[in-house]
C-alpha cells in the first residue's frame, strides 16, 4: 500500500530528505548551497501546490516517486487541509504498529511532520467546507477525500493552484471532475 522500504526492512529505512530539512526546501537542487543563496534562487517558479496526505507521506518516507514530487514542489507554496496532520500521524503510527517503521524512525517521522507542517498553509475543516455543494460529477469520494477536494477547491478559488498533488487515483479523478489542475 505504501510502497517498498529501502533495504527491504523498516528498521533499515533511512529518510530520503535530511531530517532537518523542511519539505519545501528539499535538497535536490540546493544541497550544499548557503541558506541565503537558496532563498535568492529564481530558477524555480513558486507555484501553489495542494498536497494530499498520500503525496506528503511519499516524500516524507522516501517512497517510489518521491524525487519527482519533491522537485515539482520545491520552493512552491504548499497548501493542504488540517486533515494532513491527522492522517499523516495516524498512518505513521499504523506503520510502526505493523512493524514497518522502527520506534526511532517513527519518532523521527513525527518530528519531521511537526517541522513540515509549519511550511504549509493549512485550512481548517469548517462548516462552510462541510456544507459546500461541490461534488465531483461522476465519482463519489470518501468523506475525508471529499474534505481534501473541497479544501483544494477553496484554495483554487482564492488563487489558482498549480497542481493538486495526490497518489490516490480516486482523488485525482475527483479533482479532475471539479476542474482542479492535476
Amino acid at each position: 500500500m505504501w510502497g517498498h522500504w529501502p533495504g527491504g526492512r523498516a528498521s533499515s529505512h533511512s529518510f530520503a530528505r535530511p531530517r532537518g530539512e523542511p519539505i519545501s526546501r528539499c535538497w535536490l537542487r540546493t544541497a550544499g548551497l548557503p541558506a541565503d543563496e537558496i532563498a535568492s534562487r529564481t530558477d524555480v517558479a513558486a507555484g501553489r501546490y495542494y498536497l494530499d496526505t498520500s503525496a506528503y507521506l511519499c516524500v516524507l518516507l522516501g517512497e517510489a516517486g518521491w524525487e519527482r514530487i519533491a522537485r515539482e514542489i520545491e520552493s512552491g507554496h504548499l497548501l493542504s487541509s488540517v486533515l494532513l496532520a491527522l492522517e499523516a500521524e495516524r498512518t505513521l503510527v499504523q506503520l510502526a504498529r505493523g512493524g514497518r517503521l522502527s520506534p526511532p524512525d517513527l519518532q523521527a517521522a513525527l518530528d519531521r511532520l511537526s517541522v513540515d507542517l509549519a511550511q504549509f498553509m493549512l485550512r481548517d475543516l469548517t462548516l462552510d467546507l462541510c456544507r459546500s455543494r461541490a461534488m465531483p460529477i461522476v465519482s463519489t469520494p470518501r468523506s475525508l477525500d471529499l474534505a481534501h477536494l473541497r479544501t483544494a477547491l477553496w484554495f483554487h478559488e482564492q488563487e489558482v493552484l498549480t497542481r493538486f498533488v495526490s497518489l490516490d487515483t480516486g482523488q485525482i479523478q475527483g479533482a479532475r471532475e471539479l476542474g482542479l489542475p492535476v
